[in-house]
Parts: structure tokens; sequence; C-alpha cells
């Protein structure tokens, strides 16, 4: 055969050490630690807009920020939006609004969160937001508004510094 086959130069995976396959030795292996629960998001755009460009930026950030994220799609109600955070046990809900209909969607779903038990999720809201109707949609139960502009890492910061896993 004139030289035409290779010589294996790494051994075969039932060859190779067991420590590699898991990348830790068994002592280091027997002492890890369950990590904690992650922080779950559920991101959602409600009404009748069809862009979702930074809803999807969003949780794009979130999740490389180590969140679970969860996101709804396009033209949720907010029935919707409330059955799907009962149903996935979310920690945060953030919608991306920028149709104007916040000041009817926000205290909708703020009520039937309410009527669920759900009064431990935070709710924040992104988008369009006249400044006039800020003091309105956090006395109705909004944790926070980011207006456009606002980076990824504040949003980040904030849901850190308000969920808490005890």
């Amino acid at each position: 055969m004139c030289g035409l086959t290779k010589k294996r130069t790494t051994p075969r995976l039932a060859e190779r050490p067991r420590s590699r396959k898991y990348g830790l030795n068994k002592e280091k292996r027997s002492k890890r630690i369950m990590p904690e629960k992650k922080i779950r998001v559920l991101i959602a755009k409600p009404g009748l807009d069809g862009h979702d460009r930074g809803a999807k930026v969003i949780a794009r950030a979130l999740r490389d920020a180590g969140m679970e994220v969860i996101y709804t799609g396009l033209r949720q109600t907010p029935e919707m939006i409330a059955s799907a955070a009962l149903q996935e046990d979310v920690d945060v809900i953030g919608l991306s609004i920028l149709s104007g209909a916040h000041n009817t969607i926000c205290p909708q779903l703020m009520h039937l969160l309410r009527e669920k038990g759900m009064t431990d999720v935070i709710v924040l809201v992104g988008g369009i937001i006249p400044e006039a109707d800020i003091p309105a949609l956090k006395k109705a139960g909004i944790a926070e508004i980011f207006l456009p502009g606002t980076s990824t890492q504040e949003i980040v910061d904030f849901i850190h510094k308000r969920v808490s896993h005890a």
C-alpha cells in the first residue's frame, strides 16, 4: 500500500482518560454545586405593532446575560401574555410597545396578573412612551420603563437588582 494509510495520532475515544471526557477529575466532579435557578423572562409584543427587532435584541441580551428567555412573538393580547407568564412561571415580563397602546395594554395586563395571583412578577416596558405617560404606568404597577437609547446592560442590571432567588 505504499504509505497511503495515515497513522492515528490521537487516541480513540475509548482510550482517552475519563477525566478528559468531563473536563474535571473525579474529585472536582464530586464537589460541584448545583447551579442557581436562572431568572426567567417573558418578552412579548402586545398590540398590532409588527416591528419586533428591538424585542429580539433585548431577548438575546438577556439570554447572553444568563437568563432564560421566552419570546411570545407578535400581536399578543394582555390575556395571552398573562396566561403565558403563568404557564412559564416567569420572574419578569418585558413588553415592547411602539404602537402607542401602552395606556390601554399595561393596566389590563397588570389587572390580569393580580387576578392570577402573580403580584411578584416584575413587569417592564420598553419602546416609545411619552414622558407624560410614565407616572400613570408606574402607578398601574409597571416596575420600569426603558425608552429608546437605553443600553441593554442597564436593563440586565435592573433585572438582576430586582429579582432575587433566595
